[in-house]
């Protein structure tokens, strides 16, 4: 355990608390045991060590530990918490806590067992993380991380905290919101920048190999986690590598399972289920009308990558403007707002607005005559009447 400690010591030495992402405030750190779940990358460590940095002297109340650190291949979780609690400790954090065989039975007897420890863990095998949810249910509090919104990432390149806008409040006052920003920023000059590696923080470590690192992150989701959790034979992996290439250079992909089925050799039934782990390990996004689901497995009326960087890195279509433009909407839309498929328009926003996502050149044909339908605009600095810029709906966590 000493080493654990020291190793803690070390990362707490270089943390730097500067600068925060908002999301630490959306945490009620009072309650005993929180979970953090977020795809990988999305700055989960980061914000754990950033919030004991800032609350916390390094002493014997408090310790981190990595769960794939090689002391758990000879130690339990659990016997570690009951030397630290007796020693004193009252903050534990666990960090990528599926990397450990049966975690959320050891968390469970943790929590009843040393009740004036608080626990937090955090995960990025969000497949893992959903089964467990039973098992940990009326004693833990799940929190889910995005990669950073457009204003976060402003934030990062220039200093500047931009408020966060409700989705209501820019769809009504769009003009006058807009115009506040623009006063102490140009957002268009840092927009196309945060579309290609923007959403996740670690491409301030190093922009040139930023794409490389994505690509990697995603192999290990496939080849790892999925088959972690599902027991995927490893010839199996091919196959669901082929499908979210076949989804990566579609703009957007709209499924014919059929089709897909004959040209992937993955039967159908099989076909379904791969779209469900792709979009539960957050690789993808899956846009329905508003009376399906996915719970039922019916088929999604289009299926986006999860976020505009991964076009950048897993796409040859880096070029279709169109596809990045609806890509972004969707991924910074849905975190907070239920988003569907719409028959006129490319969303339904919270079953009440229409949008139609379109270059600078976007006409209104689509959408004529619709009530609360807007024109979302990339490549306009402002709006107008119901002609909104692309880039506003970055501010809205």
């Amino acid at each position: 355990m000493d080493n654990l400690q020291q190793l803690f010591y070390d990362k707490y030495a270089q943390t730097k608390a500067n600068s925060v992402r908002d999301f630490i405030n959306k945490i009620d750190w009072n309650d005993r045991l929180i979970g953090i779940k977020g795809s990988r990358g999305v700055g989960k460590t980061t914000l754990l060590l950033q919030y004991i940095k800032k609350n916390f002297k390094p002493n014997n109340k408090v310790l981190y530990v990595s769960a794939d650190n090689f002391w758990f291949t000879e130690n339990r979780l659990y016997q570690l918490a009951d030397i630290f609690y007796k020693k004193g400790g009252r903050f534990l954090a666990v960090d990528e806590v599926h990397r450990y065989p049966n975690w959320s039975a050891e968390l469970k007897n943790i929590y009843d067992d040393f009740s004036e420890l608080k626990v937090v863990f955090t995960g990025s095998s969000l497949l893992h993380l959903h089964t467990a949810k039973a098992d940990l249910s009326r004693r833990t509090v799940m929190y889910e991380m995005p990669g950073l919104s457009f204003r976060e990432f402003l934030f990062f390149e220039k200093g500047i905290k931009f408020p966060v806008y409700e989705i209501d409040e820019i769809f009504k006052n769009h003009i006058e919101i807009t115009a506040e920003i623009i006063e102490q920023i140009r957002p268009l000059e840092y927009f196309s920048n945060y579309l290609n590696y923007g959403y996740y923080p670690y491409y301030l470590e190093n922009k040139k190999t930023f794409h490389q690192k994505l690509y990697t992150s995603v192999q290990t989701v496939l080849e790892i986690d999925i088959p972690q959790f599902e027991n995927i034979q490893i010839s199996n992996i091919f196959y669901l590598k082929k499908l979210l290439n076949i989804i990566s250079n579609s703009v957007p992909f709209k499924p014919n399972l059929s089709s897909v089925s004959q040209r992937t050799g993955i039967v159908v039934n099989t076909l379904k289920r791969y779209i469900k782990f792709l979009s539960d390990t957050e690789l993808i996004n899956l846009l329905y009308f508003p009376d399906k689901g996915i719970n039922s497995l019916n088929k999604a009326e289009k299926i986006y990558l999860n976020n505009s960087n991964l076009i950048f890195t897993l796409s040859e279509n880096i070029s279709n403007s169109g596809n990045i433009r609806e890509t972004f909407f969707m991924n910074q839309v849905k975190y907070q707002n239920q988003i569907n498929a719409t028959k006129k328009g490319d969303f339904m926003i919270n079953n009440k607005y229409i949008a139609e996502i379109g270059g600078k050149n976007k006409q209104q044909k689509q959408i004529k005559n619709i009530k609360n339908a807007f024109v979302i605009k990339d490549d306009i600095q402002i709006g107008n009447d119901n002609i909104i810029p692309l880039w506003l709906f970055g501010f809205l966590y």
